[in-house]
């Protein structure tokens, strides 16, 4: 157990290095040399659980899902907006989901494969957004897949514009503008009147889900990774 531990950790380590130079040099700049020097382990080590740049990449673009579900809400459209609010909050404060972002939109990462996170999220939006309308939640017209798509477009294009404005400093504010713009022609007035869209919606799911899943690695660990041994 002690050596499938310190697996775990040096895994960790060179993920948490990865994120961080992927997220300053990008995909095409960043070399595993900057990488190793990062993590601190050796090259034997960094190949054992990730062949190349290309893997590490990958490895990156996982490591920024959690791997939680937002908890059950009574009102499913109440469910998907703190799914994104959280995943903008992360943004702010976790260095790993920064690199994945950078990763999902860097145009320049020739031969990566970045369809990964905006399927990973379509399908969740659109599995929400399913059973917000089996609830009578939404707006007769409304197709699950477009809807699922134009929120996960739109979202990616808000938070690029917060990261180079602010470094992502007004992100939530921006997400809350969002929503309220989009969602009046998808939810139904009285359901999305009870909807909570305000700016610290994020940070307050942030704060359920570290009480109940206090020892939840990817809400603790990315951001004061453990030594490589």
């Amino acid at each position: 157990m002690a050596k499938q531990e310190r697996a775990v950790r040096t895994r960790r380590a060179i993920l948490s290095a990865a994120a961080s130079v992927f997220e300053e040099r990008g995909y095409q700049a960043a070399t595993v040399n900057e990488i190793l020097a990062s993590a601190g382990v050796t090259k034997g080590a960094l190949y054992f659980h990730f062949p190349s740049k290309e893997h590490l990449a990958e490895g990156v673009l996982h490591a920024q899902d959690l791997e939680v579900p937002i908890p059950e809400r009574a009102c499913k459209v109440q469910q998907m907006v703190d799914t994104v609010v959280l995943h903008a909050y992360r943004l702010q404060t976790d260095p790993m989901v920064r690199a994945g972002v950078r990763l999902s939109l860097d145009q320049q990462a020739q031969g990566l494969d970045r369809s990964g996170p905006f399927l990973r999220w379509s399908d969740v939006g659109a599995q929400l957004l399913g059973q917000a309308k089996a609830q009578g939640e939404l707006l007769p017209h409304v197709t699950l897949t477009e809807t699922a798509d134009v929120l996960v477009g739109a979202f990616a294009g808000i938070q690029a514009m917060s990261q180079a404005l602010c470094n992502y400093q007004d992100l939530p504010t921006r997400v809350s503008a969002l929503l309220r713009h989009i969602l009046p022609s998808v939810v139904i007035p009285s359901v999305l009147a009870a909807v909570d869209l305000t700016p610290t919606r994020g940070a307050t799911v942030y704060t359920e889900l570290q009480t109940l899943h206090p020892d939840l690695p990817t809400l603790n660990a990315l951001q004061e990774p453990a030594a490589a041994s």
